[in-house]
């Protein structure tokens, strides 16, 4: 086998994950196959070869290869990018539904058993206005353009809790009217989402800290905790309101 400089370096570091490992070893084994052709059409040595020929290196057909070598041994890719995910699940771990499925697992969030009543608390979040009732419903996860489009064709299940990711609102201001509820990953109770949600009478949670809740599961918005005011932001006053997921799984 022909073998590289770098072959004799001894490492320094810890193994990579599995997935840089192998990435690593179909490179390693395109650049000797590169190499050994060199040396056999006269090449000087492994200097003129990286430095000299124009043609040594990897090219995108290389990477491919290797892509579909990992993919054919089992091997897939964490995804970085809900994009990733939703263009090609057959190549990223996890979230086999697409982007929309995937859960929200904050290390922040303040979980725990059920209660005598079912209910197992999966997360916090700041209340925008508090209502007069608590607010129960079915999680849907509202995280990309294709969901939106569908909702605004098939109009928006009865009884949804949207869990998103921007406190934007430009996402779902189409169909916020429809919500039973909101719970955002960002923001503040002043930020877009949180006025939309306010002006619609819409119980809604900023910067809700959430784990373990699926798409499809039914979870309760505790609306009647008291708001977040402006000088709890100032004062840093920690001012949040829980989030239950009920006993019976998906609804």
């Amino acid at each position: 086998m022909t073998r590289l400089p770098i072959d004799a370096m001894v490492a320094t570091a810890p193994p990579a994950t599995p997935i840089v490992e192998a990435t690593l070893a179909l490179l390693h084994r395109t650049v000797r196959s590169r190499y050994a052709e060199h040396l056999a059409a006269g090449g000087a040595g492994f200097d003129d070869f990286v430095f000299g020929d124009p043609d040594c290196g990897v090219t995108q057909q290389d990477m491919r290869a290797i892509e579909e070598a990992l993919l054919a041994s089992g091997h897939r890719f964490d995804w970085s990018a809900a994009i990733s995910l939703a263009e090609r699940p057959d190549a990223y771990k996890g979230g086999d539904g697409g982007a929309d499925m995937v859960v929200f697992d904050h290390p922040e969030a303040v979980t725990g058993e059920p209660d005598a009543q079912g209910r197992a608390q999966a997360g916090q979040g700041d209340n925008v206005v508090r209502h007069k009732a608590n607010v129960i419903g079915t999680a849907r996860y509202i995280r990309t353009n294709e969901r939106v489009l569908a909702y605004l064709t098939d109009g928006v299940p009865p009884g949804t809790i949207a869990i998103i990711d921007d406190s934007g609102g430009t996402l779902t201001a189409p169909i916020i009217d429809q919500f039973t509820g909101i719970l955002c990953a960002g923001g503040t109770v002043r930020s877009h989402l949180g006025i939309l949600s306010r002006e619609f009478g819409i119980p809604c949670f900023m910067n809700a800290k959430l784990s373990g809740i699926a798409d499809g599961d039914t979870v309760e918005i505790e609306a009647t905790a008291d708001p977040r005011t402006t000088e709890d932001y100032q004062e840093n006053v920690q001012r949040t309101g829980r989030v239950w997921r009920l006993a019976g799984g998906a609804a």
